[in-house]
């Protein structure tokens, strides 16, 4: 009997064809990166900061924002690119799906700013007009005068609901923007 008029051998070719395949493609790349160390000088993040990834998470800004700078010249502005290492101790990695938003691997070095982050998330046509981000308003909350501790933020009159208005961010907004600030890309050993 010869082998293409053989269903068995025809399936069990493909079969083992796959499975090879699979592990040699797929599974031993994933492996050989599981423990890959981090880079020397990376710092942990804060556990604020880590609250704020998992408001990160749970919002979904990984649909719009990437985590991933290719080792392109559109992508330099971001930084450096990213190697496997920036994904150390990260679980899940979020390297993103989409650009729809600026990529965020090294904003704390592009944008350092609390105040920034705090304004882009409250409304982020106040600091960026073109903007097409939403925003998340329920972070915040107004108020007729801020208390003692409460982190006011500065926001333009016109996009408050009323005069003579604070805006305080609330516990969630402090978090995701000690996140966002703990985004810096780390040096890279030669």
């Amino acid at each position: 009997m010869s082998f293409h008029t053989s269903h068995r051998a025809i399936v069990a070719f493909a079969f083992f064809g796959y499975l090879a395949l699979t592990v040699l493609i797929a599974i031993l790349p994933a492996v050989s990166v599981q423990n890959t160390p981090g880079i020397p000088g990376a710092t942990p993040r804060s556990e604020l900061a880590e609250q704020g990834r998992a408001i990160y998470l749970r919002e979904g800004c990984g649909y719009c924002h990437t985590q991933f700078v290719r080792d392109l010249p559109l992508d330099r502005p971001y930084g450096r690119a990213t190697v496997a290492e920036d994904y150390a101790n990260e679980d899940p990695p979020l390297p993103g799906t989409e650009r729809t938003g600026p990529d965020l691997s090294n904003v704390a070095a592009r944008q350092p700013s609390d105040v920034w982050h705090l304004l882009h998330l409250y409304n982020p046509c106040s600091v960026v007009p073109q903007s097409v981000m939403p925003g998340f308003p329920w972070f915040f909350e107004e108020k007729a005068a801020a208390a003692e501790g409460d982190v006011t933020v500065p926001v333009p009159p016109r996009f408050l609901s009323g005069q003579g208005r604070v805006v305080v961010a609330g516990q969630e907004a402090r978090a995701l923007v000690a996140y966002l600030l703990s985004l810096r890309q780390p040096a890279l050993q030669p």
